[in-house]
């Protein structure tokens, strides 16, 4: 009866209080740990940045180029033990929470969601892709990843110029905006070591004038080139938190996809998968929340709902009560 009662409350709830507050006590940990011993370690599945030196966790990529760029003599020899751990730590971090981790974890896409808060207090329209247009762009996102992985075995190899090490830490916007909320503007600046140097701070800084800009125009716009994200896709079916489909009772309103800030059309016309969770997906659960429809869609754990549509639910985020009840 109990357990029943925490259910009903859990479906009636409003998702975006719970979200705004969940990320604004995420932001502090990540971005102003330092200052009270908190340090979750250095393979967090979100970009907070190393560069902050208060972080209270950084970023798994950081870490993971310097691991990669060692000695290929060396990478495969024991020393590979250390990659191995390493990435069994994000692993875990990653399997329980899926790709929440993007919708309410991420110092970046935290910034951009109040970002866009602010385009809204100034009644601004936002902007949208076309459908042609959002199926080129989410594919930068994977050659942001290989940038991640491939510069730095190259690095190993002899390949490649020993200065590109961390290359894409360097491009990352990351790394010049969470060390601005803890009053470090050092990274704000071009170094002119070498021409490698040059280009990659270049790009860093061109890279969040483009941030600040695009996410003032276009909901969660970095999260479309996001290779965290892309990483996060590729291990999401081992994870514990699942979005699942009931085809058979979805119209095809349409009202997912109007709440959708990554515009997937699948949540909406996809009435075939059970499992709906896609790429650009950053499990913010407006859909389910916006949902009119009853069990049409889900967050399972282990195979346990823990949140779904429902007609109740529905009424409720609407202001409004279910005549049905």
């Amino acid at each position: 009866m109990m357990i029943n009662k925490i259910f009903q409350k859990i479906q009636k709830a409003d998702i975006r209080k719970f979200r705004f507050w969940i990320q604004l006590f995420l932001f502090v940990i990540f971005v102003y740990g330092g200052y009270v011993a908190i340090d979750v370690g250095r393979e967090i599945p979100v970009f907070s940045c190393g560069y902050d030196r208060e972080a209270g966790g950084v970023c798994y990529f950081m870490s993971l180029q310097h691991q990669l760029a060692r000695p290929w003599e060396r990478l495969f020899s024991g020393a590979s033990l250390g990659v191995l751990s390493a990435f069994g730590v994000f692993i875990l971090w990653f399997i329980v929470f899926n790709k929440a981790w993007c919708g309410y974890a991420c110092p970046l896409g935290t910034m951009q969601d109040w970002i866009t808060a602010l385009r809204k207090r100034l009644r601004i329209p936002y902007s949208t892709y076309s459908e042609e247009s959002f199926k080129s762009l989410k594919k930068i996102k994977y050659i942001f990843l290989l940038i991640v992985i491939l510069f730095p075995l190259l690095i190993g190899a002899g390949l490649l110029d020993p200065e590109w090490r961390g290359g894409f830490c360097k491009m990352c916007p990351g790394r010049l905006i969470t060390p601005m909320f803890v009053g470090d503007f050092s990274q704000w600046s071009i170094d002119f070591s070498s021409k490698t140097a040059i280009f990659l701070t270049t790009f860093g800084i061109a890279f969040t004038v483009v941030f600040f800009v695009g996410s003032f125009i276009k909901k969660r716009f970095f999260c479309f080139f996001c290779p965290m994200s892309a990483m996060h896709y590729i291990f999401s079916p081992f994870a514990l938190l699942k979005l699942k489909k009931d085809g058979e009772k979805c119209t095809k309103c349409g009202d997912c996809y109007r709440v959708c800030d990554m515009q997937i059309w699948d949540i909406a016309d996809d009435v075939k998968s059970r499992d709906i969770l896609r790429d650009d997906c950053i499990f913010c659960l407006k859909c389910v929340a916006a949902c009119p429809e009853e069990d049409a869609l889900q967050v399972d754990i282990v195979k346990w709902a823990i949140f779904k549509s429902t007609k109740g639910g529905f009424a409720k985020r609407m202001g409004f009560e279910d005549e049905t009840e």
